[in-house]
């Protein structure tokens, strides 16, 4: 059987090219060990596309995931990639929404298999297949002419970086403080500045990614380290006392860090009626008194995903009202993946590392 025929027969190449039977997929198989595998090119089934990636982010979970071992149980090798756009290449005859040659955006969790997050399907691969994607069509969305391949890698993260804003529920003529400036604080600050939020601190140590902070319209940062927070917010947000306690004025903190004292730093600077979300994800558990919570009336949110911010932020993205040419700092082919992953891994040198494929 040709390569063609177990694709499901729509192929964008020649067919008369000879084809292999394999391709590269990069998965974990243990504790920082990851690989690029050679495994068996995936068949399209009646329900399913085929999608040529072109270009997939490195998440800061991927990195996790290789340092942890990865979410499977030990000897199943876990793929990995869930930031990614292509074309489709082949399509199963209960497919309707999407053709094949058309360029289109991959929404991982739209249809409960987990594309690189514990499913069996990973985007660093020159070809992934989304199961059940005529079942579920949001699994595989129309890319828009005027979007690159580039931004429609940057759709998934920046959904996460707007479901916590929108969770934390900020107005024009509010304040935050992001803490943290990796990939989706960055994100976080591209969404605040879209939706018309100017007093925009950004909290890092990383001079580098601070940098980038500003370039995406941050109006301060805070070198974590170097500077003192409090200062740095009631310089910008003002303060307020409680209880003879000096506060900040700040009304919003997307915590996007995971690290557990720097929540509980945000808690503790928090004013009376604050909002605090948290987006970064956590592994060890804080120290909280419910006192707090009740004396200041603070609203703690946690911002899981995006159950609906997949569509606003290929709007956003496509808008052209946001700039986010300086998130993305490196580019790297799918044979320098663990280039790419030591890069990503560096808060000092990278902000988004993309993954080109074709």
């Amino acid at each position: 059987m040709k390569a063609a025929e177990r694709r499901g027969g729509n192929l964008a190449a020649d067919e008369s090219e000879p084809m292999s039977d394999s391709m590269p997929l990069v998965r974990i198989h243990g504790v920082e060990d990851v690989r690029i595998d050679d495994v068996p090119i995936p068949e399209c089934g009646e329900d399913d596309v085929l999608v040529e990636v072109s270009s997939c982010g490195v998440c800061g979970t991927d990195v996790a995931y290789v340092a942890t071992g990865g979410l499977l149980p030990p000897g199943v090798p876990m793929p990995l990639g869930h930031e990614l756009s292509g074309t489709v290449s082949a399509v199963g005859r209960r497919v309707k929404h999407v053709t094949v040659g058309q360029r289109v955006v991959v929404q991982p969790t739209a249809n409960g298999t987990d594309i690189g997050n514990g499913g069996p399907e990973g985007g660093f691969a020159p070809l992934l297949r989304i199961s059940g994607a005529g079942t579920h069509p949001d699994a595989v969305r129309p890319l828009p002419e005027n979007m690159s391949f580039e931004q429609g890698a940057l759709v998934e993260p920046m959904s996460v970086a707007m479901h916590g804003v929108n969770q934390s529920g900020i107005q024009p003529g509010q304040s935050v403080l992001v803490l943290g400036s990796g990939p989706i604080g960055l994100s976080a600050v591209v969404v605040l500045r879209h939706y018309g939020v100017e007093e925009i601190v950004v909290a890092d140590p990383s001079p580098f990614r601070l940098d980038l902070a500003r370039q995406l319209g941050a109006s301060a940062t805070c070198e974590v380290g170097r500077q003192d927070l409090m200062d740095v917010l009631t310089e910008c947000h003002g303060e307020m006392e409680w209880y003879g306690e000096r506060l900040a004025g700040t009304d919003v903190y997307i915590e996007a860090t995971g690290l557990g004292p720097v929540l509980e730093q945000a808690i503790g600077l928090s004013r009376y009626g604050a909002t605090v979300v948290v987006v970064g994800v956590h592994h060890e558990p804080i120290q909280l008194h419910p006192r707090v919570l009740l004396t200041k009336e603070l609203r703690l949110i946690g911002s899981m995903a995006y159950p609906d911010e997949f569509p606003a932020a290929i709007e956003m993205l496509s808008g052209g009202t946001v700039d986010t040419t300086p998130l993305i700092t490196h580019r790297f082919a799918l044979s320098d993946f663990h280039q790419a992953l030591a890069v990503a891994g560096d808060p000092q040198q990278a902000g988004k590392v993309m993954i080109h494929i074709r």
